[in-house]
């Protein structure tokens, strides 16, 4: 029943031996997902974003990880839908910007000079009012300054309640936490809205970015978000880069920063700052 509703509804489904695996796999992932912040289960793990004009580390993306004791290592793309679902996603999200200023209060004790860090925002966070006064309490109890931190939210989220968008996105700017839109280009957001967003980044989706030396139709997509960017006074970042054409063709479009494979996976912490920010130099070499 359950399966045919999400299908769609007005439907039928037959019983599988798959559909019992599945459900019996959720239900024990459900189950260890309640304890996996008591059990310091989680950790965080860093993608460098880089800039196509200085060739250097300006950014990371933060992206959760979870290694379960009872389970092993468990695919955000799997336990994040069960978090969402049951709620848990509330408090596993603050973790995440907490651990994220955290980790950038440790490096600048430690001497070293950080770069900001972007952290994805779920649609039940972004639902909750008090989520500017949250971030801004996590920053000051750390003493970390609000240009080290960015939140990501995906086009969907904000299509979602674009009026709802508008006043959060517009508290956060107020307390100068910049703010970008993920995923850009799979939404269908309304345009009418994006000029009142005050947003400062989009980032092009992977999707786009996959085919683009390619197919013409994504050169073309991904084109018209630059300069839909600089219309209106914004970046923008491609993500999923994982070749040198895909990079030399962005850089040719205009493109302004890039993340994927092509840089780094996502990596620890203490990776990440030894390979990014011991030592800033030109990671990739960009023809003018």
């Amino acid at each position: 029943m359950y399966h045919a509703k999400h299908a769609g509804r007005n439907r039928f489904a037959f019983f599988t031996e798959k559909m019992q695996a599945t459900s019996t796999r959720a239900l024990t992932l459900s189950n260890a997902l309640h304890d996996a912040l008591e059990q310091n289960e989680f950790s965080l793990h860093y993608q460098p974003q880089v800039s196509l004009i200085s060739g250097k580390v300006i950014g990371a993306e933060a992206l959760i990880r979870w290694h379960s004791k009872k389970l092993g290592h468990v695919s955000p793309g799997e336990f994040i839908p069960l978090a969402e679902e049951s709620g848990q996603i509330l408090a596993i999200g603050e973790w995440v910007v907490r651990t994220a200023v955290r980790q950038i209060q440790q490096w600048i004790e430690a001497g070293i000079t950080p770069v900001r860090i972007a952290v994805n925002l779920s649609s039940a966070q972004f639902q909750v009012g008090d989520l500017p006064k949250t971030t801004i309490k996590i920053l000051n109890e750390y003493r970390i300054p609000v240009e080290y931190l960015e939140l990501e939210l995906t086009e969907r989220i904000v299509a979602k309640d674009p009026e709802h968008t508008v006043i959060i996105l517009e508290s956060l700017q107020e307390l100068g936490i910049r703010t970008s839109i993920d995923d850009f280009g799979t939404g269908y957001s309304s345009l009418s809205y994006l000029q009142r967003f005050s947003v400062y980044k989009l980032k092009i989706d992977q999707s786009f970015v996959r085919n683009m030396t390619t197919n013409t139709n994504d050169q073309v997509i991904i084109g018209t978000i630059i300069l839909l960017a600089q219309q209106l006074g914004m970046t923008t970042i491609a993500e999923g880069v994982e070749t040198k054409a895909q990079l030399d063709m962005l850089n040719n479009i205009g493109c302004d920063d890039i993340q994927g494979y092509y840089i780094s996976r996502p990596i620890p912490a203490e990776a990440f700052k030894k390979a990014y920010l011991e030592n800033k130099q030109r990671i990739i070499a960009v023809d003018d």
